[in-house]
């Protein structure tokens, strides 16, 4: 039996769409040439105007930058780069003014080296958080405890020589892990979920959620599978990381979060999973009572064919496992290739198919988090070396661009070189692409990926069909994805999507009765002809039974 909060479905975030904010390259206010939470307030009603349930903020605390914000040194203290305390309150305020809830990015599987915390642990092996990071003795031979590799490059142990130990991270030396075997870690940390709860938060997505706990023994983690002809940007990859991430133990703190989440009305926690089965282990996070609300992984994120498979296998999966779980899905976020890139190939730029995945992904089952300038059909910027700005990508470059091409500013128009982001230079180029794609130009363009999003979503909200309804696929071949949504009170969406550039037939296997709603854009309808139904590329059908 699940718990009444899990299968309620009147809870606002089953179903809702969640606009995914990254405040540096958001909207600039002062002319630092990074965005701002003032910047953020400002551009309020033009994300309300989208049509969405809420917005998610990346890290704004207090922190060195050395992964942007992912390594906090006060949790409580909003980074001046963003603002002040003040604006935070004020963005909370003319957010829920706009009906709109504020999730917020939770970093607690580690924090910075500069964290208070982390600066009493480091300083000796007996002082009061002496436990509170994962601190292990050197080998005889002064290597690391065991094979453990950090995310970001190099080993995962870094050597601390006023303790005499090594200390593990799982990214970066400058984000050392929590001990969440140690309760005061996990009620210092719970205290800090609170504090921003009772500011007003409506929610949470938890940072590397699978992370939590280690292996007690520490054991080896054993060499990973190699596919033939798959090239391996990184030792990382090699590892299958059985010991150093989703230990069984992780329920437990998950446990306590959704504790202390459910003292709050209506707040939401999702998990943020990346795993080698990421699916497996997001269906483990929330399926069971207690746990938590919702969790996402890297499928849709992650660079496979642009085929049903690709759509169908995740989705199912995560259903079996989980079928009284819910799920959450993203096709773009700040670690991703933008989909137009990853999936469009030579046609990325083609705004038919910026309008298909809109449609796509808004008719999936679950909470959905769409990333600013998924709106405008916005293409992976391409940054010159000198211009990059992310360590993975600097470290990994030319084999891996890292992560810039999806955090470049958002432009709000077509001002060369600064989009009317910042007065100034922006902290990150703006491509000449991304400026014809700016939100004042497509603003102005019935047609526009911008303008469909906008009559998409409004559409989508009063159909609850599509927010809460069950999803079954329909057997199409890989280049089509085909399946129905079903309501409660028996009302059927069937949608239709051609996943190419070359137009096609679907035979009469999947038959939908002649005629779609008129959200969809005149050239890319399918239309029902004596062979079947004739789609253009990247043409869909959504029709209502």
């Amino acid at each position: 039996m699940t718990s009444q909060l899990q299968e309620h479905p009147d809870h606002w975030w089953r179903g809702a769409v969640i606009y995914q904010i990254y405040p540096r390259s958001f909207y600039d206010t002062t002319g630092a040439g990074t965005g701002d939470l003032r910047g953020i307030i400002e551009k309020m009603d033009y994300v309300a105007s989208l049509g969405v349930d809420a917005i998610w903020l990346t890290p704004f605390m207090k922190s060195p930058m050395k992964d942007f914000g992912y390594d906090v040194s006060d949790y409580r203290t909003v980074d001046p780069l963003f603002g002040t305390n003040e604006d935070m309150d004020a963005l909370i305020a003319a957010a829920h003014k706009n009906g709109l809830k504020v999730i917020m990015d939770m970093v607690v599987n580690h924090t910075s080296n500069e964290h208070a915390w982390f600066r009493e642990s480091r300083g000796s092996r007996d002082n009061p958080k002496a436990d509170w990071y994962i601190w292990v003795d050197p080998k005889e031979d002064g290597t690391p405890p065991n094979n453990w590799l950090a995310r970001f490059g190099g080993p995962g142990w870094t050597y601390e020589p006023r303790r005499e130990q090594f200390y593990y991270h799982a990214f970066s030396p400058e984000q050392p892990d929590l001990n969440f075997r140690c309760k005061e870690v996990q009620d210092a940390v719970l205290a800090e979920f609170k504090f921003w709860l009772d500011h007003g938060i409506d929610g949470f997505r938890v940072d590397a959620c699978n992370h939590f706990y280690k292996d007690a023994e520490l054991r080896n983690n054993p060499a990973a599978e190699r596919k033939a002809g798959k090239k391996i940007a990184e030792p990382y990859a090699m590892q299958s990381h059985v010991y150093d991430r989703t230990r069984p133990e992780n329920l437990e703190f998950l446990r306590r979060i959704r504790k202390l989440m459910d003292a709050y009305p209506e707040r939401f926690a999702v998990a943020e999973v990346g795993d080698d089965d990421g699916i497996r282990t997001s269906a483990s996070y929330v399926e069971a009572p207690g746990l938590l609300h919702t969790a996402y992984c890297f499928s849709l994120l992650d660079e496979t064919p642009f085929a049903a498979p690709s759509f169908r296998v995740p989705i199912e999966r995560f259903d079996s496992f989980a079928p009284h779980g819910w799920p959450s899905w993203s096709i773009s976020n700040h670690d991703a290739i933008r989909p137009t890139t990853r999936w469009g190939g030579k046609h990325a730029k083609d705004p038919p198919l910026a309008r298909m995945l809109q449609a796509l992904f808004g008719c999936l089952r679950g909470t959905l988090f769409m990333y600013q300038g998924q709106e405008l059909g916005l293409t992976e910027a391409k940054v010159p070396y000198e211009k990059m700005q992310d360590p993975l990508g600097i470290r990994l470059y030319p084999v891996v661009e890292g992560r810039d091409g999806s955090r470049t500013p958002m432009p709000w128009n077509s001002q060369p070189g600064r989009g009317g982001f910042t007065k100034n230079e922006p902290w990150l180029p703006i491509p000449e692409d991304h400026l014809n794609l700016s939100v004042e130009a497509q603003a102005k363009t019935p047609d526009s990926t911008l303008a469909f999003t906008r009559r998409f979503l409004a559409w989508r909200q009063g159909h609850d069909v599509l927010k809460t309804g069950d999803l079954r696929f329909l057997d199409a071949p890989d280049d089509f994805l085909a399946f129905r949504r079903t309501g409660s009170s028996g009302k059927v969406v069937t949608c239709i999507f051609r996943l190419s550039a070359e137009g096609g037939v679907l035979p009469k296997t999947v038959f939908v009765e002649e005629g779609c709603h008129e959200v969809v854009p005149e050239n890319q309808r399918a239309m029902m002809t004596g062979e079947g139904l004739r789609f253009p590329p990247f043409g869909f059908l959504i029709h209502e039974a």
